[in-house]
């Protein structure tokens, strides 16, 4: 554009806010220049990483958490613009799936600066000033699950048919897949940490649950026109299942194995969980969007190795 054609654009702009354009031209004389380390407040992002220990490789695991949370970020923007717009379309759809595929595998490969990264003996003296604290209680983590998939696939696997369909939240919640990580099957007693995690989140998921019930990224597909969902789009969303349900999981409890069972004891999880049914993909089944897959597929879900 020419230099006339902005200022045209600009006083347009102003006039439609009813708004003094010269008051925010004159503005501009006094603004600072923007600059790198302003704009992506790098001085504050580095002051984030508060340790609770003087080992040097709690850092590293205080890092590692803070940017896989950047990462669930990503995906929820996205997930967020292909279930709250109106009119999707499966070009759309693909496009915003690529993406969140895109993150998934990011921070699926990222697990090796966990795995390889820390030295054992100093994790193994660290994480006891964690508990009850878990990487369990990421919220964000949740919430990318209830913008994929219908509810009743969040559920306990034997509680999966009776659920189907269901519209009645709460009583899903009561069956959720996630308790399996708190509760002790036993008493039927709440750990301190799914008690904590429940008492901050538990009403803001089921409003979003509420919410994206019938939007969710499986809805949404659901209500394309036939001819836009190609096998090209279907294919992706079976990778993206397979990548955040299955693949992100065994990489997370292959690294939960280098440190938890580093030395001759095998060592409880920080928030108390049965470590290895909970993390396995087998044992949770969990899945966003089972109607694609083959008998094949569901019968092997979580079996394959990486």
């Amino acid at each position: 554009m020419t230099r006339d054609e902005i200022l045209s654009k600009i006083e347009e702009k102003y006039k439609q806010q009813e708004q003094p354009m010269d008051t925010y031209l004159e503005g501009l004389l006094h603004a600072k220049a923007i600059n790198y380390w302003d704009y992506i407040q790098v001085d504050a992002l580095f002051s984030l990483q508060k340790t609770r220990t003087d080992f040097p490789d709690e850092v590293i695991f205080v890092m590692y958490h803070q940017v896989t949370e950047l990462l669930l970020k990503l995906v929820t923007h996205e997930l967020e613009q292909a279930t709250v717009a109106e009119g999707v379309t499966g070009s759309m759809l693909y496009e915003k799936i690529k993406r969140v595929q895109r993150y998934t595998e990011v921070a699926q490969l990222s697990f090796d600066v966990m795995r390889e990264g820390m030295d054992p003996e100093q994790y193994n003296q660290f994480r006891h000033t964690l508990t009850p604290a878990s990487g369990f209680q990421s919220a964000t983590f949740r919430e990318i699950e209830f913008y994929c998939t219908d509810m009743w696939n969040l559920v306990y696997t034997h509680k999966k048919e009776e659920l189907k369909n269901s519209a009645d939240i709460d009583e899903m919640f009561n069956w959720i897949y996630w308790q399996a990580a708190g509760i002790d099957r036993k008493t039927g007693k709440k750990s301190l940490t799914l008690q904590q995690f429940e008492e901050k989140y538990l009403d803001g998921f089921k409003s979003l649950a509420k919410k994206y019930q019938s939007r969710n990224l499986w809805q949404q597909f659901v209500q394309l026109p036939e001819e836009e969902k190609t096998d090209e789009l279907i294919a992706l969303m079976k990778d993206f299942d397979q990548t955040f349900n299955v693949k992100w999981p065994l990489v997370h409890l292959r690294t939960a194995e280098h440190y938890l069972e580093h030395g001759q004891e095998v060592k409880a999880a920080t928030g108390g969980s049965d470590w290895k049914k909970y993390l396995h993909p087998m044992y949770q089944r969990r899945m966003f969007f089972p109607e694609l897959l083959s008998q094949e597929e569901l019968d092997n879900w979580g079996k394959d190795p990486l």
